[in-house]
């Protein structure tokens, strides 16, 4: 068969990543697009927030209007239904409402980030975007990934030890998501500790913790579970691969800007050691 003859590669799968911009390219819509195209996914973007960002943090921030995020919104899923969606920052309640009214419609399994605060302590929800995520995104979840901090101010608990983690994540789970990974990253040790849980099925993730000051690993720890899901693995599938993703972007991510560089996204991770 000659090669105008042959038959087109199959199409990747589409992932929606409804999140603000990073100029600097290590988080936000830029590090989702990256994670996905690495991991064997269509990326295709809905912009929420501009932000002026480095890798020495955020200098402003510009928050879309509702309308225009129902807008991108409308527009992809009248081309480009998803397999699978990745949420990140938000920003508002009625931006808030507008993606959950579009999971709705979407019926594709969602994992949201919820991004509260920058790195830098900037915030990036508003006190009614939270009682909103809580009320009416949470429920419509498949898996929700908070850290620490994020995860003490949506379950309103402290979070110190293991107990307090596994509780809260017990209470998160409760508030709607049907799964939920709570990273460890915040809460020190030698060990980066993440808690999964289902209901069901619950389990440690842990690695050891790498000597290394990054920004975005948030957002690429959610879209590589969302492109996970979007390729046929199980959310526990998922969130073990997310993390040794993570791993591998932390290890060969190259020293870029004067702050927190962004990860690597070499492709799929082999080493055995991520």
């Amino acid at each position: 068969m000659s090669a105008s003859s042959s038959p087109p590669p199959a199409a990747p799968p589409i992932v929606w990543a409804i999140a603000g911009t990073d100029p600097s390219g290590g988080a936000g819509l830029p590090a989702d697009l990256k994670t996905l195209h690495a991991l064997g996914c269509h990326g295709a973007s809905v912009v929420t927030a501009v932000l002026a960002q480095n890798t020495l943090g955020v200098r402003r921030i510009e928050i879309a209007t509702a309308d225009i995020v129902r807008a991108q919104l409308a527009a992809l899923a009248e081309d480009l239904p998803p397999a699978a969606i990745k949420i990140g920052m938000l920003g508002r309640a009625d931006i808030v409402r507008a993606v959950a009214e579009a999971l709705d419609r979407a019926r594709a399994p969602a994992v949201c980030d919820p991004v509260l605060a920058s790195t830098g302590g900037v915030a990036l929800l508003d006190d009614p975007g939270r009682a909103a995520l809580i009320a009416e995104l949470l429920p419509r979840l498949a898996v929700l990934t908070p850290n620490a901090p994020e995860a003490e101010i949506l379950a309103g608990a402290r979070i110190a030890t293991p107990d307090d983690v596994r509780r809260a994540a017990e209470r998160l789970l409760a508030r709607g998501p049907r799964a939920i990974v709570l990273k460890g990253g915040h809460l020190g040790g030698a060990d980066s500790r993440d808690y999964f849980s289902d209901g069901r099925e619950s389990f440690w993730m842990a690695s050891p913790r790498r000597p290394v000051q990054r920004h975005g690993t948030g957002c690429v720890f959610s879209s590589a579970l969302a492109a996970g899901l979007a390729r046929g693995r199980s959310p526990a599938e998922a969130a073990l691969w997310a993390k040794a993703y993570v791993n591998q972007g932390l290890r060969l991510g190259p020293a870029i800007g004067r702050g927190r560089a962004p990860l690597a996204h070499p492709g799929e991770p082999t080493d055995p050691s991520d």
